[in-house]
């Protein structure tokens, strides 16, 4: 059975755990209508991608 000869000292363990973070997702605007999506995606708001309509979205009405 595998032991540990030595005891992991604090600072060695924090410094292999420097990279076990949350990254946040980048987030740019929409060309057409100005929303908040990921790049390279379709707008939700808008359907439009690339400058282009490529989806047909319906307006909700209130």
């Amino acid at each position: 059975m595998a032991v540990p000869a030595r005891r992991t000292s604090k600072t060695r363990k924090r410094l292999r755990r420097t990279h076990f973070k949350l990254e946040s997702t980048t987030l740019v605007k929409c060309s057409h209508c100005g929303a908040s999506i990921q790049p390279h995606t379709v707008c939700p708001e808008c359907g439009y991608y690339n400058g282009k309509q490529v989806l047909n979205i319906k307006k909700k009405s209130k």
